[in-house]
């Protein structure tokens, strides 16, 4: 019975979360499971892998193939070097306090990474969410200010008042000014079949 370490989907319709199982290979993808070792989300921001690198690296010895993403989140996890280091003490290469301190340096190193990943994604989206917060500002500003000029009483409106009655006048004058030109233009062909 060929076994296989591999993803179980579970989950809703476009949010899927998946099982990190150990099954028969010849068993339904979401089907019946040997054993399960962790859990793998993708919805999180960072995603979220839980694993049991003891039990996964006992099914690997035992013969346990696991698929290609299990395989680079059993890595990610440390399950693959916990599994190499295992076999340098079958060898007679290293002693078990040597692999787990070696195995735990590379956890707190990887924490580390994790965890300076993690600071700069919120620091990005802190940055982000400022900026923002200032152009809305700027806007919502721009927008109080037009308010208050279009709210605001204009003493112009009298001045353009008595400036409107000046304007009339003249234009009354310059008409007047007008119609006598018209009549005189009027008068000269009258006279002049007359001559």
């Amino acid at each position: 019975m060929p076994v296989r370490i591999r993803l179980q989907r579970h989950g809703k319709k476009g949010k899927p979360f998946y099982w990190i199982v150990a099954a028969d290979s010849r068993s339904k993808r979401d089907g019946k499971f040997l054993e399960k070792l962790g859990i793998y989300n993708p919805n999180t921001h960072p995603a979220t892998v839980e694993l049991d690198v003891e039990r996964s690296v006992q099914w690997m010895q035992n013969g346990a193939e696991p698929t290609n993403t299990a395989r680079h989140l059993l890595s990610s996890k440390g399950a693959m070097l916990k599994l190499h280091l295992v076999k340098g003490v079958a060898k007679g290469a290293l002693t078990e306090e040597q692999v787990e301190e070696r195995f735990q340096s590379w956890l707190s190193e990887k924490e580390k990474s994790n965890q300076s990943k993690i600071d700069e994604i919120n620091k990005s989206s802190n940055d982000q969410r400022a900026k923002a917060l200032e152009a809305e500002k700027e806007v919502s500003e721009k927008r109080a200010a037009e308010i208050a000029a279009a709210n605001a009483p204009e003493p112009v409106e009298e001045e353009a008042v008595v400036e409107a009655s000046s304007e009339e006048a003249p234009a009354e004058e310059t008409v007047a000014e007008e119609a006598p030109a018209e009549e005189a233009s009027e008068e000269e062909p009258k006279d002049a079949p007359a001559e």
